[in-house]
Formats: structure tokens, sequence, C-alpha cells
């Protein structure tokens, strides 16, 4: 059977070691499933590799986006879909003076005969002046800008108003996706400590707390480990039961190296007192399901989220979690789902480690709401639809000149 014209995904990649290669990654197996008649290319930055993977951008050089846009036209998309973070696109020239995503802006305007969608992956609530200014001009040149969260969407038209402009028609509310097909019974819980090695340190119990992820200066993991000691003598004295510590993951950026070594020596020296674990990997793939499903619960202390790969690995495993509040869709979804705990101080953090801990059925209602949230709103199955309608929408605009209104929130 002849293929159609390809679906083009333009996107950091694996092997690249970034939270957005891995949602593409990821994404990527899905709308393929979604399209099967159609062939889903990737046009990455360099290191990126794999059958149907172009490893071109290289944004060291000014004018990157013209060996991308050319590409593009060699391919002759039936859409091209873009994963935009500021630091995937961003130019540096010799004064280290950034370009503020110009050259991602010029990119649009070179590909404009075909149909664009763009999804991303940082859109704050307070913008700066140049977010505002960009993604005022990205909606303005996409044909369909995917934002993760309604908050984001009414929170922008705020932002825009009090300015006198006028609010975008094309942005679409479309989560992160989640798999729905990563679900371990206690059987499968263990034979997954045997598979990544834990069952070898006798001290960890079956009772165990998550930390998992990249490790950056922003994910705050010594909140935890600073408490950790008290909340196990509190959840001890509570219930008799032994819990331990399970933090996993990797740096992945040289600026965060300091906070990753200090992060390090304070499990160290939990480890030694046989209360916790460091096990490093790479997140992405099934490791990183399987790290997270040997764990009743997850905490996810981060200070600077506006969406997270993280709590989407979460939600597939439908594992109760604690996190951080407030911070935009992180929040949002936490609410949306019913499927986690806030928390907005150290004290406050603590609490909820003890009362998860301590009360199964919570955990196990927790657990429920998320399986429930993952089914009829969050699934990559769910999510790679609305991808599709996004798609038309961008097709219909592009060829047809069929305007864009999707309704406001509020």
């Amino acid at each position: 059977m002849t293929k159609g014209k390809p679906i083009v995904l333009i996107s950091s990649y694996y092997p690249r070691l970034c939270g957005i290669a891995t949602f593409c990654e990821e994404a990527r197996e899905f709308i393929q499933k979604q399209f099967p008649e159609r062939e889903v290319l990737v046009i990455s930055h360099k290191g990126g590799s794999g059958e149907g993977v172009y490893p071109i951008i290289d944004t060291y050089h000014r004018f990157w986006w013209k060996p991308v846009a050319k590409k593009i036209k060699k391919l002759s998309p039936y859409v091209v879909h873009i994963e935009h973070e500021y630091g995937l696109y961003e130019h540096v020239d010799n004064r280290g003076i950034g370009d503020r995503n110009q050259g991602f802006i010029e990119f649009l305007g070179s590909i404009n005969e075909f149909p664009i969608v763009v999804e991303p992956h940082t859109v704050h609530g307070r913008l700066k002046e140049f977010e505002e200014n960009f993604i005022y001009q990205l909606c303005e040149d996409a044909d369909v800008v995917l934002f993760k969260s309604d908050y984001l969407k009414w929170r922008l038209n705020w932002t825009f108003t009090q300015r006198g402009w006028k609010m975008p028609k094309n942005i679409m509310i479309v989560p992160h996706g989640a798999r729905a097909d990563r679900n371990y019974n206690e059987k499968g819980i263990q034979k997954l400590r045997e598979d990544l090695g834990l069952n070898r340190f006798e001290y960890l119990s079956d009772n165990i707390v998550g930390l998992v992820g990249w490790i950056q200066s922003n994910k705050r993991w010594d909140i935890l480990t600073s408490m950790w000691e008290e909340i196990l003598e509190e959840i001890k004295k509570r219930t008799g039961e032994n819990w331990d510590l399970l933090a996993a993951g990797t740096v992945r950026d040289t600026a965060h190296v300091e906070d990753y070594n200090n992060y390090k020596k304070s499990l160290e020296i939990l480890e030694k007192k046989g209360i916790a674990h460091y096990y490093e990997f790479i997140p992405r793939g099934d490791a990183y399901y399987k790290v997270m499903a040997v764990c009743k619960f997850i905490v996810l202390p981060t200070v600077d989220e506006t969406q997270s790969g993280t709590l989407a690995r979460i939600i597939a495993l439908n594992k109760p979690y604690i996190t951080t509040a407030p911070l935009e869709a992180l929040t949002a979804q936490t609410l949306e789902s019913e499927g986690g705990l806030l928390f907005t101080n150290k004290q406050m953090l603590k609490e909820k480690v003890i009362r998860l801990a301590c009360d199964e059925d919570l955990r196990k209602q927790l657990s429920e709401n998320l399986k429930k949230y993952l089914k009829e709103v969050v699934s990559w199955e769910i999510v790679t639809k609305k991808y599709r309608s996004a798609y038309k929408f961008a097709r219909l605009k592009k060829i047809a000149g069929k305007e864009i209104n999707f309704p406001p929130d509020f």
C-alpha cells in the first residue's frame, strides 16, 4: 500500500538527554498507531538518531532553520508538528547573547505553505515580556497551538487583554499523554525489583517512597532527604512499618552538577543508615516505568515546572503522589485528576508523606482516581485523537482558508 504524505515532527530526540526528546519518542510511537497509513518522521537536533530521524538542527548557526526548511519542503508533509521549548531553538551569538527564539519565528515563516501545529512545553502563567511577544507571534504564525492545560489558556487571556492585545483563537488544549499499557500487579512488582537489581539490598523494604526523574536544581530532592529520618520515625511510631526512600535518575545538564552532587551526598548518608537507596539510570523507556512501579507512591518536589513527563508516568502507573503547589499545569492536573496531594511548605510536605504512608485506603483511592483520569482524559489514545483533530484544523486553515475559532474557557 502506498503511504500518504508523512507527518513530520520537529523536536529534540533520543539519545539526546532531554525531557522533550523522551516525550517525542513516546508521542511518535502513538501518533504512528493513530496514523498507520502515514510515516511519522522526525527532524531533530544533532545527536538524535534512529530510523526516520534526520538530525540536522544545529542552533550554533544563526540560520539553523534553513536546512530544516529545505528538508521539510523535500518531504512535503501532511502536517508539521513542532515540539517547542525555548532552550531547544535559542541561538546564542559570540557575545553570549541569545536571539530570544527569533530564529524559530523566522523558521515558521519559511515553511508557511504547510499546515503547522506547535506544541510549546513551557508556557508560564506569569510571562516575561519576551515570552509574551513570542507567544503572540507564535499564535500568529502557526495554524494551531497546543497548550497542556486550560489554566494556561485562560491565564494568557488575562495577560493579553491587560495589554490591549486580542486573544488568539487557535489555542487548543491537549494534555501531556500517558501510557495506558503499564500495569503491574504485586507479583510483577517483585519481578521488577529483581530486574532492577534492588533485591540485592536487603534493607530495602516493600514500602518504598520514590523520587524519580531527571536530577535538576529545580527538582529539590533535598527538601525530602533533609527530613527523611524524622518522617520514618513518625511512620514507624504510628504503624510499626518500615519504609525506605528510593531516589532514581541522573543529571542531564552541567549547570546542575553541583546540586546533583549535593543530592547524592545526602543520599549516601541515608544509605549508610540503611533507610534509602540511590539508583542511577537514564529516565526514558521501560526503565522509567519499572523504577516507579516498585514505589508505593512518588514525591515530586519541583519548584519550576509548567508540565511534567514525570507526572505523566506517575499517572500511567496510577501511583499516588505528592507535589508542589501552586505550580501551573502540575497543580492543575493534580486538582483535575484528584490523584495526588499538594504541599506549599516543608512542614506540609512532611505531614503529607507521613499521611500517605500511614493510610493505605487513601493510597488506593488516589490510585483509582488516577486510573479513571488516565482512561478518560490523558491516555495517549485520547491525546493522539486530539492531535488528529488539530492536524485537521491546521490543514483546513492552510489549504481551504477556513479560520479557526476555539472558544475561550470562561
